[in-house]
């Protein structure tokens, strides 16, 4: 909620209405892409290059959706109702679904995660529309504070919901290589953090998951 309190600051400063976030929030819903969209806007951005800039930020996603649909597939459950409920996938129903499903009968799963999802898309919904209503009382710093919040949240929630040390060696690797790719090549500092990080963390698996093997 705090970050969301972030981001309809953000859409104040840039000029957004109130029906637009509030829709935006509802309908694309992952943090990361709305903040893209944003950017995308007030930057001149024609809408055919803001679609293809929330997508591409919106990729990211595909691997949680992937490892969560088999979870919460039982036996009756429909390709649609799975195809709905991928729409919530984000690191907060992620990380919460991830570590509370295998408490859950698997005939009942659909049913908590749809929950979790229709909560928190209207919970923030209705937070954004109230940060809109009471923005004259909030300086822009509070606004920049709260935002900030986003990423801290997203990386301890990842870091608690690593299943290997790989995971977390990768979310090591990022903080560690971001600041020297953004001081040499600025333009592509995110991409290739991503790129050694990723690779890093892979042969940190490789190299664990062959001394177990030795073992």
């Amino acid at each position: 909620m705090s970050s969301f309190v972030g981001f309809a600051g953000l859409a104040i400063e840039s000029g957004m209405k109130i029906e637009q976030t509030v829709f935006m929030t509802i309908v694309i819903w992952a943090l990361p892409a709305k903040v893209v969209l944003i950017g995308a806007v007030t930057s001149g951005a024609t809408l055919p290059a803001a679609a293809l800039a929330v997508a591409l930020s919106s990729v990211r996603l595909m691997p949680m959706v992937v490892a969560l649909l088999p979870e919460l597939q039982g036996p009756r459950t429909r390709r649609i109702t799975l195809l709905f409920l991928s729409h919530f996938v984000a690191v907060t129903a992620w990380v919460m679904a991830m570590e509370e499903l295998h408490k859950i009968p698997r005939d009942l799963r659909t049913s908590y995660f749809a929950g979790i999802g229709v909560v928190l898309v209207g919970v923030n919904a209705l937070v954004v529309a109230i940060v809109y209503m009471l923005s004259a009382s909030f300086p822009p710093i509070v606004f920049a504070a709260l935002f900030m919040l986003t990423p801290m949240y997203f990386l301890t929630s990842l870091w608690r919901s690593a299943r290997e040390k790989a995971g977390q060696i990768a979310m090591i690797a990022g903080l560690v290589l971001f600041p020297v790719f953004h001081a040499l090549v600025p333009g592509s500092d995110l991409l290739l953090t991503g790129l050694v990080g990723g690779v890093c963390a892979f042969m940190f698996h490789r190299i664990q998951r062959n001394r177990l093997e030795a073992k």
